[in-house]
This record gives structure tokens, sequence and C-alpha cells, in this order.
């Protein structure tokens, strides 16, 4: 191949701003709306939708599984699904009041075990993280939790977001600090933000906190921070604080607002046993957009940075320079080659400046890719992604090469 035509390659790369290569289409024998997704590593990996279906494969996407369908879960939306190996897993049903669930297998799903059901009448689970199966944490949408503020003349009644963690040794669950996460409302009680279940990535655990991520009339990054006493944590306790406590605050997402609108996914570039990289590099970005508006580009990211200030680690949020190409539901990164990719309805787009611009990831027809590749997305965990109707698909090894 000449220089020339190399040149013209590359000119063409540049200018169009798009990356060619795209996601392998495959055979999940399902016709769900598939919302959660899960990779263990070595091949195995687990999805879960709509009418209770789970599926699970071991042979790298090959195939793919159906599991036996948790008791009481044939009408059950199976949000969310978290894994540990080819034989434990945890699903998340999410729904009003004891529609939400969570079910926990450990025989390859064969047989399930209803291990938790939501108390809260009027609540409805949209997300959950799993360190191991019996340590994680679950969140759902405000609802009210008898907290009162008063803003100059106006009284401003408080809705809580409802948050469990699983008790270390058991499977039991417990309120998670009951109303740290407060979420503001009207004097007549309506909330001004929710979480949405879309895709079981709005949360993520970070080194010492919890992020979560809102939408609604205004978006927001949640985030928390705790502390334990000086034989686990150097330097002194915030003021109240005996031996363990919690501190919560929030920063504006400046996302698309509005009913079905703000932050739907959250993931960042370190982990919670990690202290790599170093705090002056640390990013999360925020995807989202409005899902009854999927083509519009306003509003459908933004990049977050932690500040340390003293013993304390605040937010602060941007919007990006190049958005994505219409709302996202799901947003990963890939440690190895420091790429971010995110997905939704119209299309699929990557990062390799850590969110500040993004370009579209599009099919490629000289790998007879299927045209469609792209788009029709949920949720992602690399290298699978999942979205309606079944459809599966895995990153094509040469989609993120540059």
């Amino acid at each position: 191949m000449s220089r020339e035509i190399l040149l013209i390659g590359f000119l063409f790369f540049a200018v169009c701003g798009v990356v060619r290569a795209q996601w392998e289409i495959e055979n999940s024998d399902t016709t769900a709306d598939l919302r959660g997704i899960d990779n263990v590593g070595g091949g195995v990996a687990w999805a879960s939708g709509t009418s209770g279906t789970v599926l699970r494969t071991e042979d790298g996407g090959y195939l793919w599984q159906a599991c036996a369908i948790p008791p009481g879960a044939e009408h059950l939306d199976f949000r969310g699904i978290q894994a540990f190996d080819a034989n434990s897993a945890i699903v998340m049903s999410s729904g009003k009041g004891d529609l939400s669930r969570l079910y926990k297998t450990a025989d390859g799903c064969h047989m399930w075990k209803l291990v938790f059901t939501n108390p809260d009448k009027d609540g409805f689970w949209d997300t959950s993280i799993m360190t191991d199966p019996n340590i994680g944490m679950l969140i759902g949408d405000p609802i009210p939790g008898g907290r009162q503020f008063r803003y100059l003349f106006l009284r401003l009644s408080a809705l809580v977001f409802k948050t469990y963690e699983a008790i270390v040794g058991s499977m039991s669950w417990s309120r998670y600090y009951h109303a740290i996460y407060v979420s503001l409302a009207s004097k007549s009680g309506k909330t001004q933000e929710s979480i949405f279940a879309a895709s079981n990535s709005s949360m993520v655990f970070v080194p010492y906190g919890v992020l979560f991520v809102t939408g609604g009339k205004s978006s927001a990054l949640h985030y928390s921070q705790y502390f334990v006493d000086s034989k686990y944590f150097a330097g002194p306790l915030p003021p109240g604080c005996h031996e363990y406590c919690n501190y919560a605050n929030e920063a504006s997402l400046k996302l698309a607002s509005g009913k079905t609108a703000g932050g739907f996914s959250l993931a960042a570039n370190y982990r919670v046993l990690s202290d790599n990289p170093p705090i002056e590099s640390r990013v999360v970005i925020a995807v989202g957009g409005d899902f009854k508006v999927p083509d519009a580009t306003d509003g459908t990211a933004a990049i977050c940075r932690p500040n340390q200030e003293g013993i304390f680690v605040r937010y602060t949020c941007e919007p990006v320079q190049t958005p994505p190409h219409g709302y996202r539901s799901a947003v990963a990164y890939d440690a190895a080659i420091k790429t971010w990719i995110t997905v939704g309805p119209n299309g699929t787009d990557i990062s390799t400046d850590d969110g500040k611009n993004w370009r579209a990831l599009h099919p490629d027809p000289a790998l007879q890719e299927a045209p469609d590749a792209d788009r029709n997305w949920n949720a992602l965990s690399l290298p699978f992604v999942v979205g309606p109707h079944g459809r599966i698909g895995k990153l094509n090894p040469k989609a993120l090469a540059h």
C-alpha cells in the first residue's frame, strides 16, 4: 500500500471523526428485553431482562444458556445482575414495592433463592452493586423521609433515596445510613430528582466512597465518603464522628433535564481497592440525556473529578466538549487501552481523552458487521452489550484499536 493511500485513509478518519469496526451480534435465543449484563471473565458472563429472564455463557458468548426462572419471577423485570463465577450470581428486579426483589443462585442458575424484597410499598429499586456474594449495596427512588428544610420563606420537605446494604458474613440486608441521601422536594412533596433503572450502572464504589447519578428537574452526582477510626484511617475524624461515620454531598451535573432526562450511567477510571491512578488523574464520567429524544446531543455527558480538601473529597463536574451523539444509557472504561465507551438506542461512542471528546463507533461492512450493530443497546459490561428483544453483542477486538 502506498504512502498516499495511507495518508488518504488517515485524513478520512481525522475529518470524519469515526472509528470503524463494532459489535459482533450473538444469538441469545430469547425475545426478552435485556437490561442487565455482568462479565465475570474467563469466558463467563451473565445477562438479565424482562419476564424473569436470566442468561449465562461459559464460553465467551458462543452459547448463551437460558437459566431457570426464579420462583414467582415470571413477570418481573430484572434490571441488574451481579455475578461472581460460573455458578454464583445475584439478580435484581425493579418495580413498585414488592416487585423489587433480589434472588441468588449458587448452582449455576438451576435453583434460585429469594433473599430480599423491598419493604417500602412505594419504593422502586434502581441499581445494586455486589463486591462479593455477601457484601453489597442497593439504592432506590426517593420516598418521604420525614425531614424538612427551610429556604428563605419556603418550607421544603425532603425525599430520601432508600439505600440498603448486605450485612457482612450473611445474606441479610439492612438500611444503609437512613436518610443520608436526600432529594429535595416541593412543599407538596413532588420530587425534584430520581434515579433511572436503565442499565444497573448509575452507582459505583470508589475508595472510601459511593457515587450515584440522578435525573429529573435537575441532575446531580451524589457522593458519600465514609470515615473509620485511626486504626484504619490516617488522620482525625470529622467532628461528630465516633469510630465510624459517613459524609454525603452532591455536585450538579448540568445534563439534560426533564421527567425523562438526566444522568443514567456512571463509570470511574479508578477502583475501590486501588490507589491508582493518583487523585489528580482520577475521572468519573456520567452519561445520559433524554431517552424520549434519543437523537438530541445536548446534555448527554459530563466529566466529574475528585478534589482533596483536607480529609474530605469533593467532586466538581463540567459538560464535555464534544458530546456523544445522542442519549446514552451505559458507560464503561477499558483501563488496558485507556478508552471510554458509551452506548444507547441510536449508537455507540468512544473517548480517548478522558471524556472530553466523543466520536462515533460505526459498523464496518468489510467485516460483515450488521448495519445496525452500533445501536439498540441498553447496558454493557465489556466486552458484552445487551439490548431489547434478546439483543446481545460482543465487542470486536479491532473496534477500539487506534
